[in-house]
């Protein structure tokens, strides 16, 4: 599917997401190790549980709008919230406030993706899902690049400005998506919803019957366990960095050298991260067009637990930079294999709960994953690591299951 074919939707989208996902990589990465630094590496533990939990029900009410009032209205919601909450983190005079601000924008966050899935598989075939995915992931991860350099600096000496700027793109895209974005979710599909009305009894009940599909059910498992794996980019790796990674010589030429260690690290591996997504989604996903989704899903798992796990066993950067290749290769084969799994295995009027229900791995994941960081209190890196790494390979384990109560015939 030629991008030139894309429905406007997708195109409008397409450049909004890549914008605003800019900015949010240059102040997310960096979350950790303020609140560490400001309630201590326990508590951080602790409260960063706290906005994921709040993200499972978003997630849920969220697939549950954009099934009824429709998928535009509900990216709306997200991002006029998601304005004000960072207007809020602008201004604030408390490390507490800093903290609800942060949960605010993790809600409006959770509003958003659900519903903008669900628009994707709205307009795109099944044969072509895999390669839109692919270039929203990539489009996505533009931002991934330069954000956690950029924010390595700006975040520490000009946050207050950095946040406004993020109110202020979040708003000009959602002015955006109210003028130019066209509602997906077919008309009598939502005049059948308006019918039934709103019910949180009836909603609850929805997710029941999609959870009590043993196949999705263990879908959602085995995310779950690599969610928390993933999410340790901006956890305990970044903690690990810092405390770590020494100042050493990233380049060198005779008596001059780039010398890089800590926060500055830290930034340039996710920054190589961003980099290897942004140049090899769409080949990664050309080369394994043919992978079965069995077979990618668990050599996804593999790679990403073995990445993670032997950056315990050093502190040189380019030996770190080279682990990062491994599980961005993970990462790369996993994610557009994913969301067409979801939308091909979802039913069509159920689509955007379907959507809601899969990213609750996600919102589950982010809960569980702050605990690596208390458990650096009191285990040396490589008991964490081994931590991460077993995780994924017990995804690998739950996707082999799934697969196996799948008939053959409707594998792909």
């Amino acid at each position: 599917m030629q991008w030139r074919s894309w429905d406007l939707n997708l195109k409008v989208r397409l450049f909004g997401e890549l914008i605003t996902h800019t900015f949010f990589w240059m102040y997310f990465p960096f979350m950790a190790l303020l609140f560490s630094d400001s309630f201590g590496k326990d508590v951080a533990g602790i409260l960063l549980m706290i906005p994921p939990l709040l993200g499972i029900f978003s997630n849920l009410f969220a697939g549950y709008l954009a099934d009824r009032i429709g998928r535009k209205p509900t990216m709306l919601i997200s991002l006029f919230v998601s304005s004000s909450m960072f207007a809020l983190f602008a201004f604030s005079w408390s490390p507490w406030i800093d903290y609800l601000a942060f949960i605010g924008i993790g809600v409006a966050g959770s509003l958003y993706w659900p519903a903008s899935s669900a628009m994707v598989a709205d307009l795109t075939t099944e044969e072509d899902r895999r390669v839109v995915f692919a270039t929203f992931y990539t489009a996505m991860n533009i931002g991934v690049v330069a954000g956690p350099v950029l924010g390595s600096f700006f975040f520490v000496h000009y946050r207050t400005e950095l946040l406004i700027a993020c109110m202020i793109i979040e708003f000009l895209f959602a002015i955006t998506v109210l003028f130019l974005i066209k509602e997906t979710l077919p008309a009598h599909t939502r005049e059948e919803k308006a019918k039934e009305g709103f019910s949180i009894k009836e909603q609850f009940r929805s997710y029941v019957v999609i959870f009590r599909d043993k196949v999705f059910a263990l879908y959602t498992l085995a995310g779950v366990f690599v969610a928390i794996a993933f999410m340790q980019l901006d956890l305990y790796m970044a903690l690990y960095v810092k405390e770590n990674v020494m100042q050493q010589p990233l380049l060198s030429w005779g008596d001059w050298s780039f010398q890089v260690g800590g926060t500055s690290a830290f930034g340039w591996l996710m920054g190589l991260n961003g980099l290897l997504v942004v140049l090899f989604t769409l080949p990664v996903t050309n080369w394994f067009q043919h992978w079965s989704d069995r077979n990618s899903l668990v050599a996804s798992s593999v790679l990403y637990g073995f990445g993670m796990f032997m950056m315990a066993f050093t502190s040189n950067i380019w030996l770190l930079f080279g682990c990062m290749v491994i599980l961005t290769l993970g990462e790369l084969i996993r994610t557009p294999v994913a969301q067409s799994f979801v939308s091909k295995y979802a039913p069509e009027d159920a689509r955007g709960q379907y959507m809601g229900a899969s990213s609750l791995q996600f919102s589950i994941g982010r809960f569980i994953a702050p605990l690596t960081i208390g458990f650096s209190a009191w285990m040396p890196p490589v008991g964490v690591f081994g931590i991460i790494l077993g995780v994924s390979l017990l995804s690998a384990c739950v996707y082999m299951y799934m697969f196996r109560l799948i008939p053959a015939n409707q594998e792909s």
